[in-house]
């Protein structure tokens, strides 16, 4: 039987290790697949409501009392702005959340979640940044380094989105953006996943700074990935009619059938699901027989208008480490046949999906140098992105020669 509790903690774990060129972002600090692998040999943080909730009253960039967030207007628009919304938001061990803004010179917004890792019991949730993020540390470095790789690339003439604003959420609540969860693991241990309450923080934010966007884009890497597709419908519900694309890198949501059953934490992750969709309200509908396939297909039913889409290599190191770690069979030939399954599955059920499969095994790629480099089947991953961006409704993609070689990174 598929659960809700296999679908949720497959997601988070998807983003815990790999070898990106810039871990900071796609994982937990010093992730490593030997510190997963030790983890699981060991023994291995919302209320739905309605979309606006949340407070926008928070900590000034700079610590201090209490106040109101700065405006979009009054951010640097040369520099990454560090913003503190205090309140409810919170790290996983109480340290102080905060997000990242790069004004734009165009009415469009990019919304970034980023990855890294999970934590759903006591071992996991005990190793600091082994097996997940738990602060805003990673993120934080990476701005101050100016991040211009990939998507952030703003001298990039191919970036199909180099000057729009960027808001980037940072992931360290080790709950996929879900969670409104305060966990105790054990006597000593008690892990805040507040994922939700941080993203809804932010969309606030978002919300009184942008009124009327000429468009939308949604992204996020690995459990990323997930939050992109969840929060997407959210920002599409405030924003009626505003075009708005949704892109999940490297989060396919490929699962078993019994793995944790017995011991998945309760972030209290279901709350997420935006209920104003009928097929997702947890009230009316059993969420134990929902996967990730069903997410794309309602809501990308529910709004018509709005393109939503998937990238991932064919043998993504990192998913198919975890699809291995639940039991799952066949190694990375398994993970592939049941990624292409499930991708397969919302290409014939959703007319506005779109899905882009590369060769190789790297895990996220919207953060990397070789973002502009990647292609499958003859097809640039940038171009095909920049189609779907603009309006246009490109071919699904894949690869012809599915090597283990990603282009790019040689």
């Amino acid at each position: 039987m598929k659960t809700w509790i296999h679908l949720t903690l497959l997601l988070t774990l998807l983003s815990a290790c790999g070898d990106d060129p810039d871990p900071a972002l796609d994982a937990g600090d010093d992730a490593t697949v030997d510190a997963a692998e030790d983890a699981e040999a060991d023994a291995n943080d919302l209320d739905g409501g309605e979309p606006d909730g949340g407070d926008t009253d928070g900590g000034e960039p700079d610590g201090g009392e209490p106040g109101p967030l700065p405006l979009l207007s009054e951010l640097d628009p040369n520099a990454w702005n560090e913003l503190r919304p205090g309140g409810e938001t919170s790290c996983s061990r109480g340290s102080e959340y905060a997000f990242f803004v790069r004004p734009g010179t165009t009415n469009k917004i990019v919304v970034d979640f980023i990855g890294g890792g999970a934590c759903w019991n006591e071992t996991t949730c005990s190793i600091a940044g082994a097996i997940f993020s738990d602060s805003v540390a990673p993120v934080r470095r990476a701005v101050e380094e100016n991040m211009p790789q990939g998507i952030y690339d703003r001298e990039n003439e191919e970036n199909p989105v180099g000057d729009w604003t960027h808001v980037i959420l940072p992931y360290c609540t080790g709950d996929i953006h879900w969670g409104n969860s305060s966990t105790e693991y054990s006597d000593t241990l008690t892990i805040e996943h507040r994922g939700a309450v941080n993203t809804r923080a932010v969309l606030d934010w978002i919300y009184a700074n942008v009124d009327a966007p000429e468009q939308i884009f949604v992204t996020g890497c690995s459990a990323g990935s997930y939050g992109s597709l969840a929060w997407s419908a959210y920002l599409a519900e405030h924003y009626e009619g505003v075009p708005t694309v949704q892109f999940g890198d490297s989060g396919a949501g490929v699962i078993t059938e019994s793995f944790f059953r017995d011991s998945f934490p309760s972030w209290n992750a279901e709350m997420i699901l935006p209920a104003w969709i009928e097929e997702l309200d947890p009230s009316m509908v059993d969420i134990f027989e929902l996967d990730l396939a069903d997410l794309y297909e309602r809501v990308g039913t529910y709004y018509p208008d709005n393109r939503f889409s998937q990238y991932n290599t064919s043998f993504d190191d990192n998913q198919a480490f975890y699809y291995e770690a639940m039991g799952g069979e066949g190694g990375a030939m398994g993970w592939n046949e049941r990624m292409e399954a499930s991708t397969s599955r919302i290409i014939e059920s959703t007319p506005n999906y779109r899905n882009f499969q590369a060769p190789g095994e790297q895990h996220c790629i919207i953060l990397q140098p070789n973002f502009y480099e990647v292609e499958s089947n003859g097809v640039r991953l940038v171009e095909w992105l920049d189609q779907l961006i603009n309006g246009e409704a490109p071919e699904n993609v894949s690869c012809t020669d599915c090597t283990r070689a990603t282009p790019g990174t040689e």
